[in-house]
């Protein structure tokens, strides 16, 4: 969840009981340092991950396309 760019820290603390800081920590212990950095430079500030900075007209965590049903080939 928090390698999802859209996925918000409120979110995995109400779910996980993690919080943002315990979040990185938790990062940082499992990534390879280069990936942790970039993971860090990504999500630094960034306005999808905070509740309070995000948009209040979207009220999903992901992006509306990103789970588009595709029809299967050979069907009718």
């Amino acid at each position: 969840m928090a390698w999802e760019d859209r996925t918000l820290f409120e979110a995995i603390q109400m779910l996980y009981g993690l919080s943002e800081s315990d979040v990185i920590l938790l990062m940082r212990a499992n990534l390879k340092p280069k990936s942790f950095r970039n993971w860090r430079a990504r999500v630094s500030g960034r306005v999808s991950k905070h509740l309070a900075l995000r948009n209040p007209e979207i009220s999903r965590g992901y992006c509306k396309t990103q789970y588009k049903i595709r029809a299967n080939k050979g069907q009718k």
